[in-house]
């Protein structure tokens, strides 16, 4: 099984992307997430997989984060979940968001990942409650309380801060805050 691979950004095509390692290309299927994260082409870069084999094919998912990559194994483990689904997931939430979902029960936040019906959505609240957040390394505190943290947290993971720097400035912001307000106070946070 490939475990993990670390080599140079050849080429990168949404979803997918080539890594070189030792004159090898190994094409990667990535969630958004990881894909706005990695490094330009060639750069040198290292991403966690999981592989699947096939009757018809063989399957490369990539990640930055072990969290992600265990989140993605815990929704392959669901009925009616596969790979596809389990990257358009990871690429419309964070592991953060899901959490916060799951743990909320918020059917409506996952409906709004293209391919995720209200169906979908209950059997993912259902199976994935109490599998994940802390089970998964999360720092503690990281689950948001609304959809504007949500959108806080989001916007400090575009712009290159890690879910764990993102959690910390979002603990220094006042509850009811604003999304613009919130992401320029964290900001000055984190700066």
């Amino acid at each position: 099984m490939i475990g993990r691979l670390t080599g140079i950004v050849a080429e990168k095509t949404p979803p997918r992307v080539l890594i070189d390692v030792g004159g090898v290309g190994y094409e990667v299927d990535v969630p958004m997430s990881t894909f706005y994260n990695l490094p330009g082409l060639g750069e040198r870069a290292t991403l966690l997989t999981h592989f699947v084999v096939r009757e018809d094919a063989q399957l490369l998912y990539g990640f930055l984060s072990a969290e992600e990559r265990a989140t993605f194994r815990e929704l392959l483990k669901i009925s009616g979940i596969g790979p596809r689904t389990a990257l358009a997931i990871l690429s419309g939430l964070s592991v953060a968001d899901l959490a916060a979902a799951v743990s909320r029960q918020e059917g409506g936040r996952l409906q709004k990942v293209p391919g995720i019906g209200k169906k979908t959505a209950e059997r993912l609240l259902l199976e994935l409650k109490g599998k994940l957040g802390p089970d998964l390394g999360l720092p503690a505190g990281s689950v948001v309380v609304n959809d504007s943290q949500a959108d806080i947290v989001q916007a400090l993971m575009a712009l290159g801060y890690g879910e764990k720097d993102a959690a910390a400035a979002l603990k220094k912001l006042p509850p009811d805050v604003g999304v613009s307000e919130g992401i320029k106070l964290a900001l000055k946070a984190l700066g």
